[in-house]
């Protein structure tokens, strides 16, 4: 699998030495807290407010903020999660733009994908990104799975904020999109 491959190209001594990639869980944390005390937009519908709400509420609860990634080893991280970063030339899967790449985990970088909002948005005549078939070809280990769970809420949080702060004049993303992210991330809430 190619994102397998890319997490092991940068043998662990050297990713040790990587700096963090940029946007990973200590940034986000901090980041969701600065956005908690913005005002909310008024176009929001009350399942996007309610949603929020539960995320917030969810990552006081998960001290995020407190821990980092416990028992999970570290790997090269491209730092994009966008599906069109993930190129097919007809026998392999090709991945650009490293911008944002540095020392990550697996489980981060796994949620990075499933949850980035081209993996559903506009899905095409594929549909959306399989998620259950993704990660288990990524044979993660128990504390990965443990993690990856985490990942995929923090990051649909950060997306829901995103796309609720679309503005509904200028939309970037089709119409219902932040209603879309509010039941993923209630989903993942369980």
């Amino acid at each position: 699998m190619a994102v397998t491959a890319l997490h092991l190209a940068v043998p662990a001594h050297i990713v040790e030495g990587l700096p963090v990639r940029a946007g990973q869980q200590a940034e986000i944390v901090a980041t969701l807290n600065t956005w908690r005390d913005r005002d909310r937009p008024p176009h929001l519908t009350p399942a996007v407010s309610r949603a929020l709400d539960a995320g917030l509420a969810w990552l006081d609860a998960s001290r995020l903020d407190e821990r980092g990634p416990e028992g999970v080893p570290a790997v090269f991280g491209p730092g994009d999660g966008n599906l069109a970063n993930y190129l097919w030339d007809g026998s392999r899967v090709r991945v650009v733009d490293f911008e944002e790449s540095g020392r990550s985990d697996r489980a981060f970088e796994l949620a990075e994908i499933t949850e980035h909002v081209a993996s559903w948005v506009d899905a095409g005549p594929g549909g959306e990104l399989d998620v259950p078939l993704l990660v288990g070809r990524a044979g993660l280990t128990d504390a990965e799975a443990a993690r990856l769970t985490d990942c995929r809420r923090l990051l649909a949080l950060v997306w829901l904020f995103l796309l609720a702060s679309d503005d509904p004049e200028k939309p970037r993303n089709p119409p219902g999109s932040a209603e879309r992210q509010a039941r993923r991330l209630l989903g993942l809430l369980g």
